[in-house]
């Protein structure tokens, strides 16, 4: 190849790169995304669990909302009080009163209490058991299957099957919902982490159904509520329910109730 051709080809190669990066450089300005300093400084004090218990895709996109202003500086329900008052200072916004909640199993049908129609050999999923023959071994319709779907779904190793029935830690438990969300029976509710009475049981049967099915079901009785001094207990489809915003943690309904279903947590 003579000299002018390798100049040639120099100049062209050259001169390519050349508008190319020029042509890269420009397309970067003008397709460049702003990125949202408070989004950023929010998703920076964000647990980074990821788990979706805020309702959003992540913290991502949490964070995103916050900045928004779609979302409030307290809707981690991991990080809880201390990130929202963090957020909330990055928003410029007073950081709200949050309660601190923890999930509740309301079931005490274990092994040796609740009684079984046929034994199970199979597969542990409790969404496919609950459509299986009657719902499942256990007499009980609505008491805990025990096959630990909401344990595998749990991120924060908060909540094991003990006995034949799900248990939640409530020092690590974050409320994030994930065990909520695939419990077939709806089992699981949020309460507040200072609750110290609730009812474990969830059975809508009647008193005599109950008792032939586990040996310490709800048998609604109202007994309970009939004691209760700040009328924080209500009796609906044959299941007692305490209102934990006007209970008091007496105890006076844990030490009336029959079957002793009014659990001290």
């Amino acid at each position: 190849m003579s000299m002018i051709g390798i100049v040639l080809a120099t100049v062209i190669v050259g001169g390519t790169g050349l508008f190319i990066g020029i042509f890269l450089g420009l397309a970067d300005k003008k397709f460049a995304v702003e990125v949202d300093e408070k989004e950023e400084a929010i998703l920076g004090v964000l647990p980074g669990n990821n788990c979706g218990g805020c309702g959003y895709p992540g913290c991502s996109g949490l964070a995103a909302a916050i900045a928004a202003g779609e979302a409030p500086v307290n809707a981690c329900p991991v990080g809880g009080a201390p990130v929202g008052a963090k957020v909330a200072e990055i928003m410029g916004q007073e950081a709200t009163e949050q309660v601190h909640e923890v999930a509740y199993v309301k079931c005490a049908g274990t092994c040796d209490k609740a009684k079984t129609d046929y034994e199970y050999q199979g597969v542990s999923d409790c969404i496919m058991i609950n459509m299986m023959q009657n719902g499942g071994p256990k007499t009980c319709n609505y008491g805990c299957i025990g096959e630990g779907t909401c344990v595998k779904a749990c991120p924060f190793d908060a909540i094991h099957i003990v006995d034949g029935v799900a248990v939640v830690d409530k020092e690590k438990c974050k409320a994030c919902g994930k065990c909520i969300a695939v419990c077939p029976r709806h089992l699981i509710e949020l309460i507040p982490y200072e609750q110290k009475h609730m009812v474990q049981c969830s059975s809508q049967d009647k008193g005599k159904d109950v008792m032939a099915a586990c040996a310490v079901g709800c048998i609604g009785c109202r007994m309970c509520a009939k004691v209760c001094p700040a009328e924080a207990i209500t009796v609906e489809n044959n299941i007692a329910h305490i209102d934990s915003t006007k209970c008091v943690n007496c105890g006076a309904c844990a030490e009336k109730c029959p079957k002793k279903i009014i659990r001290i947590q």
